[in-house]
């Protein structure tokens, strides 16, 4: 059955998941602060090992929307995830909306992920034309809507889209490999960004880059997602 909708008059929740792998910056606390402030009225929890709610299928039946953000390494990051994949799909599948940024969008894949995407997701440093080959934190450049932006990067994924024809690419980077798109899955949907254009000014202080305001972008980013 499709996910319900909140009542009248209630606020929509939304839930972010804080973990053991986002201690070199705070992503969850980052994700938190963009929902919270953003214009869609949600209330935003948190939820994991560090978050205020357990992750679990009753806590997703509350929600409308699961971000996933960025902070950690795959492999140990999965490891600790893989538990609760399956309350992850059924939640999206039955009409949730999943959030994915850097990290939680390389979790939204098949191989070591939930999943979600019918596509391929890997490294963009490891892809031909990449104009970053660092896992640090880095600037890169890509194409949001058919116009170039500068966005925080760090080792972030691309997205090779599936055959589903409710697919949208945001953005791209400069090799055409998809840096963000939104996609279905079951009767929810999905959206993954392999950049941070929910990063903040402090992001940017070390080592220092020159500060790139992408917060209309990750306003772009949540709206489109929940406009579906």
């Amino acid at each position: 059955m499709p996910h319900p909708s909140a009542p009248s008059g209630v606020r929509p929740v939304a839930l972010v998941y804080r973990g053991p792998t986002q201690e070199d910056m705070d992503c969850a606390d980052t994700v938190v602060g963009l929902l919270t402030t953003g214009p869609w009225g949600l209330d935003v929890r948190t939820t994991g090992p560090k978050g205020d709610l357990p992750l679990s299928p009753d806590t997703l039946a509350t929600a409308q929307l699961y971000a996933q953000p960025g902070g950690g390494d795959l492999t140990p990051a999965y490891r600790a995830l893989k538990p609760h994949k399956k309350a992850i799909r059924d939640f999206v599948g039955q009409g949730g909306h999943y959030l994915g940024f850097c990290l939680g969008g390389y979790l939204a894949g098949q191989d070591e992920g939930f999943g979600l995407l019918s596509g391929t997701v890997g490294q963009y440093i490891h892809t031909k034309g990449h104009t970053v080959d660092t896992e640090d934190n880095a600037l890169v450049e890509v194409e949001w809507r058919g116009h170039p932006r500068t966005l925080f990067f760090q080792d972030g994924a691309y997205f090779t889209p599936g055959p589903d024809p409710r697919t949208t690419v945001l953005a791209t980077y400069t090799n055409n490999r998809a840096a963000a798109l939104i996609t279905s899955y079951g009767a929810g949907r999905v959206a993954v960004v392999g950049p941070h254009p929910e990063a903040t000014a402090d992001w940017f202080e070390d080592p220092p880059l020159p500060f790139q305001d992408t917060h209309d972008l990750a306003l772009d980013f949540v709206g489109a997602v929940l406009a579906n």
